[in-house]
């Protein structure tokens, strides 16, 4: 099965349902902060605690918090609990196809001008 086909069987008489155009639109609207695309980035390396992205994004604690947060509830992260600190990781192999597609995609126009 190729991909269009696969993508079909989400459609109704070859059109998204509304909810999955919402879900879609929702989901790019989280990748458009600047924080977020480099908390994105740093975790697409592997799990870390806040306190390691704070340092490797070099921004406050509280600011980390509440973008990871926004990234929870949106489904791009998860957190794992293990004693005092909480671990960060992307959500699923979707996520991490689609931040990595996204940065060769904008290496590939960089390389071409």
């Amino acid at each position: 099965m190729d991909k269009s086909q696969d993508i079909d069987t989400f459609c109704i008489d070859g059109k998204l349902p509304d909810e999955f155009v919402d879900e879609m639109v929702a989901f790019f609207k989280i990748l458009g902060d600047e924080t977020r695309v480099r908390i994105l980035h740093v975790l697409s390396h592997g799990e870390l605690c806040v306190t390691d992205l704070v340092e490797a994004v070099a921004l406050s604690q509280s600011s980390v918090s509440h973008q990871l947060r926004l990234l929870r509830l949106n489904g791009l992260v998860k957190a794992r609990r293990d004693g005092r600190n909480i671990y960060y990781a992307l959500d699923d192999e979707h996520v991490t196809d689609i931040f990595l597609t996204t940065l060769r995609h904008v290496a590939h126009k960089f390389e071409n001008h």
